[in-house]
């Protein structure tokens, strides 16, 4: 996974958890992919940018998971995941996929 850039990880993980709980009706299912992502995205920042960033990053990646909720109900639900997934993805690469 070297190769993969981590933004793309992440907003991966914010999109297709979200796709994968809508479309099998199967919300831990989805969180089983928000997570997975989630996971390989934290380890991914770490090795580029160091513990420190990856905290951050992580604590990003969960915030914009729970802010895509109240998100939602004012722009629909899929402006809002993409919304949240770009700016985790652009947080991504501005922090740990730009250096390399």
């Amino acid at each position: 996974m070297e190769k993969v850039p981590s933004a793309l990880v992440a907003a991966g993980g914010l999109v297709g958890g979200y796709g994968v709980a809508r479309w099998t009706r199967r919300r831990p299912l989805g969180g089983v992919v928000l997570a997975a992502a989630g996971t390989l995205a934290a380890r991914q920042w770490h090795e580029r940018a160091g513990a420190t960033a990856a905290g951050a990053l992580s604590a990003a990646y969960v915030a914009a998971f729970a802010g895509s909720h109240p998100l939602a109900r004012k722009v629909g639900a899929w402006p809002a995941v993409f919304g949240v997934a770009g700016a985790v993805a652009l947080a991504s690469w501005a922090v740990a996929d730009r250096r390399g």
